[in-house]
């Protein structure tokens, strides 16, 4: 593919410290790379660590590079990621993630890098960027519908989102019907992770006016209004890169006879028969939901494999569903267990990594919302796409009960209430499981970069 370029480029990546936005960015490089482009991947060494560990295959194109994370009051020496921290903490990662903007700047002003693709947080660097004549990108990680709901620049630069209750309607400059908003409690929660000094509206209005252009993770087959929507809301191209639909990960490693004794436990079972429940590694459930949630598990009478942190499920539930649920805890190879035969639905967060590899199976879900970022957002915008069905919960806190969780999940699995939900689902699979369509939108990008796309450049569709 590398012939395909006019010369080799040097692209740096710098996203944020959390596992949801360093793999979409991984993969991005992988595809990069393969064009024939150097691409240094920067973050701090525990990531670096983790992701050569967990990726020994990366070839000598993509060098991980390492930038030691400052120190700052409240944080923790060995945190470098939101998976390392309670959701309370999350603040001062942000705050030491801006001190990270001398050693970037020395970084891109001594490897003659040609484009900077970069995230949310780092709103300081579209300028620092500029200053040294480095294109810079935004890649968002999050879709163009959550993306939308923020509106213009202007909106979040200039204070728009003074209260919560903001951001609990559907904002006016939506010109097409739609659902999507936040609930109350998904807004409060998110305000715990936000910096006090730089909010995240702001970091994503300076991103997103700063930038060259932006990158959607998305296609016009599934969000084709909201990606010609954020065209005319940021007066700047707004470009789909595709799904990044990831492959199913092969790799022998620590959990190998883990993964064998599941796989052994599903192979009895029948076809699309099987419940895979998982909240992702950064959703904490108090103690009495955590016990509604396996209550709601047990009352649905399905066959389940329930992803945990810790074990931490109620005393005594193993016991009553041994034979038809399957307990994993700690970190697990979804992809594999997405891929088999026997599973039917997942019960999931909302997070968009999570979607994107359940719906390139055709899997309905059951929409769990993780509370925080776009997760509550997903909820809507995938129950409305008929996809999925959304757990009733109590706007104000997000509290529920067992039996709506039973409800629900039979629902999307068995009842025939829910058969649109499971057709629309494996329809799903031919956009978001069609690895040619989802490569032509990351080569129509890449041609971008070589031409050497600027500002005053316009889009052609």
């Amino acid at each position: 593919m590398g012939s395909e370029s006019k010369r080799s480029l040097h692209i740096a990546m710098f996203p944020w410290l959390a596992h949801g936005h360093i793999t979409p960015f991984l993969e991005l490089s992988k595809f990069l790379s393969l064009r024939g482009h150097a691409v240094s991947f920067l973050s701090t060494p525990n990531n670096v660590a983790r992701l050569a560990r967990a990726h020994p295959e990366l070839p000598p194109s993509i060098r991980l590079v390492s930038l030691p994370l400052p120190c700052v009051p409240n944080l923790p020496s060995s945190a470098e990621s939101t998976s390392d921290l309670d959701i309370d903490s999350v603040p001062y990662l942000k705050k030491a993630y801006d001190l990270l903007e001398p050693a970037l700047t020395r970084f891109l002003s001594g490897s003659r890098v040609d484009w900077v693709i970069h995230d949310f947080a780092s709103h300081w660097l579209p300028g620092a960027a500029a200053q040294l004549g480095v294109g810079s990108v935004f890649f968002s990680t999050f879709n163009a519908t959550a993306l939308t709901l923020l509106g213009p620049p202007s909106e979040f630069i200039g204070g728009r989102f003074q209260k919560p209750e903001d951001l609990t309607t559907v904002p006016a400059w939506i010109p097409y019907e739609t659902t999507v908003c936040l609930r109350l409690h998904e807004v409060l929660r998110h305000q715990r992770c936000m910096d006090d000094e730089v909010s995240d509206f702001c970091r994503f209005g300076h991103v997103i006016d700063g930038c060259d252009f932006v990158i959607v993770r998305s296609c016009r087959e599934f969000e084709l209004e909201p990606l010609s929507l954020l065209q005319e809301l940021y007066q700047k191209p707004a470009i789909p890169i595709g799904l990044l639909t990831p492959a199913i990960r092969e790799e022998v490693g620590d959990d190998d006879e883990k993964w064998k004794a599941l796989k052994s436990w599903l192979d009895t079972k029948r076809e699309k028969s099987v419940l895979y429940v998982a909240l992702g590694t950064e959703v904490i459930l108090s103690h009495e939901l955590t016990n509604e949630l396996a209550a709601g598990i047990e009352k649905s009478g399905l066959p389940f494999v329930w992803v945990v942190r810790n074990r931490l499920v109620p005393a005594g539930f193993e016991e009553r569903v041994s034979g038809r649920g399957f307990i994993w805890a700690g970190w697990a190879p979804q992809t594999r267990i997405l891929a088999h035969e026997a599973i039917g639905g997942f019960l999931t967060h909302c997070g968009w990594n999570s979607t994107i590899e359940a719906l390139s199976r055709g899997l309905p879900l059951v929409l769990f919302s993780g509370g925080s970022s776009d997760q509550g957002l997903m909820a809507r915008f995938l129950h409305e796409k008929q996809v999925g069905f959304e757990v009733p919960r109590d706007e104000a806190d997000g509290s529920f009960t067992g039996d709506v969780v039973a409800e629900s999940i039979r629902r999307v699995m068995v009842e025939h209430e829910g058969e649109p939900i499971r057709a629309t689902a494996r329809a799903m699979k031919e956009v978001f499981g069609n690895m040619e369509l989802q490569n032509k939108y990351l080569e129509e990008f890449a041609g971008i970069l070589e031409k050497g796309f600027t500002k005053d450049q316009k889009m052609v569709n």
